[in-house]
């Protein structure tokens, strides 16, 4: 890096001098700080998303794009990094899955991990490898994992009564359990959570539970399995984590700390299951490891499918102290990474521990949780087929609303203001600006930097001090205030612009104009570096169309990155408008999925207590032909109706007026009323009758009308 940058090859008149000491030693302060100790390579663990189903913004915003956006850094600041990820493909959701599709758990996962992996890549997450837990590597890595716990006495073996399905003949995981949920009432209550309430639960908190898979009833039969002793690991893991890292996020710390304090009980490692990886013990038939215990060691059993592919020893990235460990998770994974993880870690031995686990929060979509299972989601495949190209602009909506540590909500109306009022109007405009204007007077040469009055070093002192702030914001993983000073930067360029007006000088004081386009250029640079983290798509069209071969994080500490003379191409639009109809097309697909989810949640309404025939024949049902409808006054709800019932005419008031919003269309039909239904005032209107209408799933209220005409007075029968 250099200390002293010279601003122009002008030598004959301007040489400019700018000092970047103090923002070079700060950087490096604050880079040491945050770090702690400079390590000689980086491992970076993502989440592993459950291959029942694709990846939406929720994982995204959670665990995927700051992941992403942090190993980019890392790689422009010329670390070595490994990027690992992969599909979780053994538990119970996989075999529901493929219960319910009538196939093998292996189609299902099969199909979803080839979608998820895509969606991936053309989002450009940039994983060094993206594998399975169904893997061979994967089964003989978490085979040989247990084996060696197993051997040297870290398990304890139990045996304890668990829930089993006599008419499947097997014992059923708490997924496969449903009942009454004891705290809201709700029926249909998973064995191990209510969806309605959101409560946790276990099976023997469940009022009537039974099998999902058969309906049976339960009964409950003895079953052996194997252990983690969590509660030996307790005052370790207090001593590394609540001592050791009071500088992770408060979410993460904070429920580390309460389960902790709540006391850490052994957890089973291995359950009754034909889908997994089984257990290698002689006495384990048709038992698999338990895919919490399982699917951590998939990032191990990836890294030696790359490192074996590659020629690579494995151990240095899981076993050297020089290497440095980040988990990229939500925070439903916070216990599983902080601590059985690290447990499972210490057991073996050798292992280093993460040095960080930034896990987010929740993400909601248009203020309802995002669910799977109701199909309420913005889904990533679906993304890239209807924003074709706008891979950018999904990544910086959810970088800057990122949970980073509290639940946060993804609306539609978000994501288009921020596109054009953002991404179009801040830094695509500056950008266009500055190189169409660059073209127009110097035929896309850059101009001399030279004649700088005092505005003009108090601009470039401010840009040559953003890479300092981002990568400080980076290293301490707040990715949406480095996402904020990003477009602080080309908020700096924009004003700068608009201020000086170079299209208004350029034929009063042409000179000073070379120096503010030289400027400009300079900013929009630096824009091209500091974006790739966060912007990779853009970023690299922007170096492209500017001629900017990047080598790293550092070139951005040059001031003068296009030299004069140096020659960019033809300005292209790096973002475009958001219209208000793809906005309303998004809306109304959650409206629709909205309406089916009501539609699918609808169940008839338990039939009413036996009346007799007797009774049943007192009610006079009818036939009659509407003559006249409409509102009634001051009643949003009511319609009233005159009747034509064969001997007279008759008015019948009805609530219907939500469902029937033209009632003059509903004149000339005819309707099924109760013709000796005691007459009453509604409204001041006296309603003699009542009309019958039917109740949709939906909720909506439509009139029984007989299928062919009828004379008006019929009965009904």
């Amino acid at each position: 890096m250099q200390i002293n940058v010279l601003l122009s090859k002008n030598i004959k008149n301007h040489l400019i001098f700018v000092s970047l000491q103090p923002v070079f030693y700060n950087y490096l302060s604050i880079t040491m700080e945050s770090t702690n100790k400079h390590f000689k390579r980086y491992t970076v663990t993502t989440a592993l998303p459950y291959a029942n189903g694709p990846v939406h913004i929720g994982h995204l915003a959670g665990v995927y794009i700051p992941a992403d956006t942090y190993v980019r850094y890392l790689r422009m600041r010329g670390e070595d990094v490994l990027f690992v990820g992969g599909s979780d493909e053994h538990g119970v959701p996989i075999t529901i899955k493929a219960e319910k599709e009538g196939c093998t758990p292996q189609d299902i996962v099969d199909r979803y991990h080839a979608i998820i992996k895509k969606s991936f890549e053309e989002l450009g997450i940039s994983y060094d490898i993206y594998s399975r837990t169904s893997s061979k590597m994967h089964r003989a890595t978490a085979q040989e994992f247990f084996k060696k716990l197993y051997d040297e006495g870290k398990f304890i073996e139990k045996e304890t009564e668990q829930y089993f399905d006599p008419e499947r003949q097997k014992f059923l995981s708490d997924r496969y359990i449903v009942g009454t949920c004891p705290k809201c009432g709700a029926e249909g209550a998973y064995g191990d959570q209510c969806e309605k309430c959101g409560s946790s639960l276990s099976p023997d908190e469940l009022i009537n539970p039974h099998s999902q898979l058969s309906g049976a009833a339960l009964v409950k039969k003895p079953t052996k399995h194997w252990y983690l002793p969590l509660d030996q690991y307790e005052p370790w893991l207090r001593e590394w984590i609540l001592e050791g890292h009071k500088e992770w996020k408060s979410n993460v710390y904070g429920q580390v700390k309460s389960w902790l304090d709540g006391g850490l009980q052994p957890r089973a490692v291995t359950r009754d299951l034909d889908w997994g990886v089984p257990v290698p013990l002689e006495n384990a038939d048709g038992k698999v490891l338990y895919v919490w215990f399982d699917a951590p060691i998939g990032y191990i059993s990836n890294t030696k499918e790359i490192c074996e592919q590659r020629g690579d020893d494995w151990e240095k990235w899981w076993k050297d102290p020089e290497t440095k460990l980040v988990h990229f998770i939500g925070k439903d994974n916070i216990v599983f990474h902080c601590i059985i993880f690290p447990c499972m870690m210490k057991a073996y031995g050798d292992y280093i521990m993460p040095d960080n686990v930034p896990a987010n929060e929740f993400l909601n979509l248009e203020n309802d949780k995002i669910s799977t299972s109701r199909n309420w989601a913005v889904w990533l495949h679906e993304y890239l087929e209807e924003f074709p190209g706008k891979q950018d602009v999904l990544r910086y909506v959810l970088t800057a609303n990122a949970p980073e540590t509290k639940d946060n909500n993804f609306t539609w109306k978000d994501y288009q203001d921020r596109n054009n009022n953002e991404l179009l109007a801040i830094f695509g405009n500056f950008v266009n600006r500055t190189l169409v204007l660059t073209h127009k007077y110097y035929e896309g040469a850059v101009p001399v930097l030279g004649g700088l009055n005092d505005t003009d070093k108090a601009v470039i002192e401010e840009m040559n001090a953003y890479p300092s702030k981002i990568g400080h914001l980076l290293d301490t993983y707040k990715f949406r205030e480095a996402l904020s000073e990003l477009m602080n930067l080309a908020r700096l360029g924009n004003k700068y612009l608009t201020d000086n007006e170079p299209w208004k000088q350029i034929k009063t004081d042409p000179e000073r104009v070379k120096t503010v386009m030289a400027v400009s250029l300079q900013i929009v640079a630096h824009l091209a570096i500091l974006s790739e983290p966060f912007l990779p798509f853009s970023a690299k069209k922007l170096q492209q169309m500017i001629g900017l071969t990047v080598k790293g994080w550092n070139d951005a500490c040059e001031t003068v990155l296009l030299p004069e003379g140096h020659v960019i191409g033809q300005p292209e639009l790096l973002f475009e408008k958001v219209e208000d109809r793809v906005v309303a097309a998004q809306l109304q697909k959650l409206e629709d999925t909205k309406k089916a989810n009501q539609l699918n949640a609808w169940k008839p309404a338990e039939v009413k207590q036996n009346v007799s025939f007797d009774d049943f024949m007192k009610v006079d049902i009818r036939v009659g032909t509407i003559l006249e409808c409409q509102k009634v006054p001051k009643a949003d709800k009511l319609l009233q109706f005159l009747i034509d019932d064969g001997m007279n005419k008759r008015t019948i008031v009805s609530g219907i007026a939500k469902y029937y919003t033209e009632p003059e269309k509903l004149v000339g039909k005819q309707v099924c009323f109760i013709a000796n239904f005691e007459p009453r005032k509604l409204k001041g209107v006296v309603s003699e009758g009542m009309i019958l209408s039917a109740e949709d799933k939906d909720g909506r209220l439509v009139l029984l009308t007989p299928s062919d005409l009828v004379a008006p007075g019929c009965s009904v029968g």
